[in-house]
């Protein structure tokens, strides 16, 4: 198309290193990316705990790299040359298998960290966000808003609309769309569209026009909560398509031009590529506006929907593009700019117990060679101890939203925060046009859970069969079996991060109306 997408004007003039400070030979991780702050406060012993002089020492030397690749970049306006602030444990522990078991024959390491727990629960508060105005994020993304409609087709359930076409139709349409780029198991998807291309090209007044659309529904998380089930399962209802993979990301990370934040930042992805993956739907729906142009057009119920598991909470780009240098909070997140262009939107959660299920999960997919449930005690510990130190000079959601202690922490204790991140949807969109599901719930009864997502999407009636044919299939992503050989976690361990968790938790169940959502 002769239309150009952009991003963001000037998006890297604020790019600014994380910086590290030494007092008395302890380390003092700053949890905003902001030179301007002065007042320091040291760590001590208390405070460490069980972090090793080896780790701080790496620590230092693996920020002052990060410091001269950024400055190098800065200097050159390179956008390839610059990564993200890399995470000095990762430096430190991933890439070396010696790393130290803790002492479980003593309570030293638990009455340290219980310390810790206690610090952090102290100071938990849920106070509201402040919401930036609409002239804000047109200011921000403008391209954004000059791409999407005010309004969409009123004849159709799905939020799409038509946008004349003034490329030459025997060029390749998608020949420069980064995901078919760097996704070749979907070369055959997108073959198959650029074939297609043409016949759905609307005519009217002389003019060729290609129908567009945005999800109607949103999966936004969380990670390891089923939601790879319950994509595989909504597939398989007549009137529910999904973009053309599972988790496009592009709200969160590929619009920054993130494929992963240990590599850097790379092309970012025009919008026009992301509205691509929902090509395949909407030539659906094309073809049933045509067959049904004798008869009402209200008939097309076909809905879209998108499955990122990183929208509820990943904002970690913010700091690298919207920081208004208070270095505090992100002065926007990604539920901001849908609700500018979706207000009706709607989205699922699910959710799983943050101790037992959610965060051992993780480690047991993500983590390295050689795991076991001490090393599992170990990165959990330290986590915490991070986290603590973080609040010792900013709020909690600034902690949650920090990229530098998101990247520091060994376990992603932040995801299982589920509370902090609904209360932040819920500040632009309402509690009717949330999903929350419990994973329990769905494993235990999974057709009750399926009529609620359909009756929440609106979908029309199935038969018998296929009903039984959508909650009778195998469950999806479950554990593989090494992982589950490797047993539960260490009592006290789960001890630990129940404590941590349990007010949020509370706050939770409060604010969904359901005691279940304590996990107790």
């Amino acid at each position: 198309m002769n239309q150009k997408y952009g991003l963001l004007s000037a998006p890297y003039e604020k790019l600014e290193p994380a910086f590290l400070n030494l007092d008395n030979r302890w380390t003092k991780v700053w949890t905003i990316i902001d030179n301007n702050r002065v007042q320091h406060q040291a760590w001590g012993p208390s405070m460490l705990g069980s972090v090793r002089k080896v780790k701080i020492l790496t620590f230092l030397f693996g920020l002052i790299v990060t410091i001269f690749i950024m400055a190098s970049y800065i200097l050159t306006r390179d956008q390839k040359g610059l990564f993200l602030t890399p995470s000095p444990f990762q430096i430190t522990v991933l890439s070396q298998p010696t790393h130290m078991a803790l002492d479980m024959s003593t309570v030293t390491d638990y009455t340290v960290v219980r310390e810790v727990v206690r610090s952090i629960v102290a100071k938990v508060d849920f106070s509201r966000k402040r919401v930036p105005d609409l002239g804000e994020l047109r200011e921000k993304e403008p391209q954004i808003f000059s791409a999407i409609p005010h309004k969409f087709l009123p004849y159709l359930k799905n939020p799409c609309w038509y946008e004349e076409f003034f490329g030459n139709i025997t060029e390749d349409p998608y020949g420069k769309n980064m995901y078919a780029l760097y996704s070749k198991r979907f070369q055959a998807i997108y073959d198959h569209l650029r074939r297609a291309f043409p016949i759905h090209l609307h005519q009217h007044a002389g003019r060729r026009y290609r129908l567009r659309c945005l999800p109607f529904f949103y999966i936004i998380g969380q990670p390891k909560c089923g939601t790879t089930d319950l994509y595989d399962r909504l597939r398989l209802h007549p009137e529910v398509h999904f973009t053309t993979m599972k988790e496009p990301h592009w709200w969160t990370r590929k619009r920054f031009g993130i494929i992963r934040l240990s590599n850097g930042f790379h092309n970012p992805y025009p919008l026009k590529d992301y509205l691509d993956l929902f090509d395949q739907a909407a030539n659906q729906i094309q073809d049933l506006l045509i067959s049904n142009s004798s008869k009402s057009p209200t008939e097309v119920n076909i809905i879209i929907g998108e499955a990122s598991a990183s929208t509820m909470w990943d904002n970690n780009a913010w700091v690298y593009f919207y920081d208004n240098g208070t270095g505090v909070e992100p002065p926007f997140l990604v539920q901001d700019f849908i609700h500018a262009v979706q207000p009706d939107a709607r989205f699922i959660v699910m959710l799983r117990d943050p101790v037992e299920s959610r965060l051992y999960s993780d480690y047991l997919y993500f983590g390295m060679t050689n795991k076991s449930v001490e090393d599992f005690h170990e990165r959990v510990s330290e986590s915490l101890q991070l986290f603590e130190a973080c609040l010792a000079e900013s709020s909690i959601r600034s902690c949650i939203y920090n990229t530098t202690l998101n990247n520091l922490m060994p376990v992603r204790l932040q995801v299982g925060l589920y509370v902090m991140y609904l209360l932040d949807w819920l500040s632009v969109f309402n509690r009717e046009q949330i999903l929350i599901l419990r994973l329990e719930d769905h494993a235990a009864n999974r057709k009750n859970t399926m009529r609620r997502v359909f009756d929440f999407l609106q979908l029309g009636p199935l038969t018998l069969q296929k009903e039984a044919d959508i909650t009778k299939s195998p469950a999806s992503n479950t554990r593989r079996p090494a992982n589950r050989n490797l047993g539960p976690m260490l009592p006290i361990t789960k001890e630990i991060l129940q404590s941590f968790y349990r007010p949020f938790n509370q706050r939770l169940a409060q604010v969904v109306r359901d005691p279940a959502f304590l996990w107790t």
